[in-house]
């Protein structure tokens, strides 16, 4: 990965969780296309480390259908719930990438919500 690519990314990063500023998160979903793995990977971190913030990027992004595999892992990655049925619809996609990707966060989710359970669950029970 170019320097200046990364210091993009981090600049876009540290704006937009300051601010807010959608076009800073925008740079981000946009990154998650490059041709470069460690662009994508950083740009996806960076999301998913921006929680709650980062679902109405992430939303546009699903309606957009753009970058749609890594937009399905990033959406389960925040753990929310209501982006299974999202998933549930991609799971069919004609795009083998596409469908595989929502199958694997379909499976990221369900995870997820065991985990919290059994969190929740008292001891011995």
């Amino acid at each position: 990965m170019r320097v200046g690519k990364a210091a993009q990314l981090f600049a876009a990063k540290a704006l937009w969780q300051a601010t807010g500023l959608r076009s800073a998160g925008r740079a981000l979903v946009g990154a998650l296309g490059s041709p470069d793995d460690d662009v994508r990977t950083l740009a996806g971190m960076f999301l998913v480390q921006g929680g709650k913030k980062a679902a109405p990027l992430l939303d546009e992004a699903l309606r957009r259908r753009e970058h749609l595999p890594i937009v399905l892992t990033l959406l389960a990655d925040l753990g929310d719930p209501r982006y299974e049925p999202a998933l549930r619809a991609f799971a069919g996609d004609p795009d083998p990438a596409v469908a595989e990707s929502a199958r694997q966060a379909l499976k990221v989710l369900e995870f997820a919500r065991g985990a919290a359970a059994t969190a929740g669950a008292s001891p011995g029970a």
